[in-house]
């Protein structure tokens, strides 16, 4: 009898401890507390590790940056995509997103501040190629300061600014979500293009890019960015000229574009307005349709990861019906 009972409590054991097991494999998260350290650990050692810049220099990054300084507003966007908000203690003057940045120490405008630069003691700066030749002297204080320093290329078509997030990426130790973020822009990008390719020929706008207000109007030529996102969304620029030329008033009638896009609006008041009114322009088909749109210039403009964002801006002001 006695036999019996204990192996019946030896049974009964067994099952709440097969129970308990169970128990734990379901309602226990599967979290391994080291996973975060193991991570930590594994960018750790992908250092050192040596980029070739902007400017071609080898530029070699010793340990993960754990403070870092961007000098353009490009650079902070693609390095808040990354996740690396809480490594840059410093951003330019012009820096306004994401809001984070309102809270982060400002070292100047086109002249940065060397000296404040240097009191932040940052492991890396972020500069960019758009500006690093005319401050290059400021640039070489801070690496005789002993500061790294990474030019950032000046990316002109999307692809180049995905080698700018890569890079990026790389150098901060965070390459696997600068390849995620990259993957990411390219699906949503696809998707537009995709939804463009729908559009008939007879269907499609023609369209002047208004960046700079009268009286002395600038527009996106060709071989800009702002000419490659009209050709992403299948519409055509008007102006056949390269780069950003000064029109004439006349010219832009005598084009009579179908849509008309400013991206002064955040310096000029009423842009849309201050289009529609004009003298002589009330029979530009885009001003009749009342199809006069400001877009944030920073969407369109700055070569970071809202980009897309600033395509689909672009997209829903030239074709509202077919980008809800």
């Amino acid at each position: 009898m006695k036999k019996l009972l204990s192996l019946l409590l030896t049974i009964m054991l067994a099952l709440g401890v097969l129970a308990a097991c169970g128990e734990n494999a379901e309602d226990v998260p599967n979290e391994n507390p080291a996973t975060d350290q193991n991570q930590s650990a594994n960018k750790e050692s992908d250092f050192p590790v040596t980029i070739t810049d902007a400017l071609d220099n080898e530029v070699t990054i010793e340990a993960k940056p754990e403070k870092i300084v961007s000098l353009i507003p490009s650079n902070t966007e693609i390095a808040f995509g990354l996740g690396l908000g809480e490594q840059v203690v410093g951003v330019s003057d012009f820096d306004n997103f994401p809001e984070e940045t309102a809270q982060k120490e400002k070292i100047g405008g086109m002249e940065f501040n060397i000296e404040k630069i240097i009191s932040l003691s940052p492991d890396l700066v972020l500069a960019h190629a758009s500006s690093a030749h005319n401050s290059e002297a400021g640039l070489q204080q801070l690496r005789d300061a002993g500061i790294t320093v990474l030019v950032v290329n000046d990316a002109t078509n999307f692809e180049e600014v995905y080698e700018s997030i890569q890079m990026v990426g790389k150098a901060s130790g965070e390459s696997e979500k600068a390849d995620e973020l990259v993957a990411d822009m390219k699906e949503k990008l696809d998707g537009i293009k995709n939804k463009a390719a729908e559009i008939n020929e007879a269907d499609r706008k023609s369209v002047f890019v208004e960046v700079s207000p009268a009286p002395e109007i600038y527009t996106a030529g060709t071989n800009t960015f702002m000419d490659e996102m009209l050709k992403l969304i299948n519409a055509e620029n008007v102006v056949t000229e390269e780069g950003w030329p000064k029109m004439d008033p006349e010219a832009v009638i005598e084009k009579n574009p179908d849509v008309i896009i400013t991206t002064h609006g955040y310096y000029t008041e009423n842009p849309v307005e201050n289009v529609m009114s004009r003298d002589g322009w009330q029979d530009i088909t885009a001003v009749t349709n009342k199809q006069v749109v400001d877009v944030d210039s920073d969407m369109v403009t700055r070569t970071g990861p809202r980009l897309v964002e600033g395509v689909e801006a672009l997209a829903k002001a030239i074709y509202p019906d077919k980008f809800e």
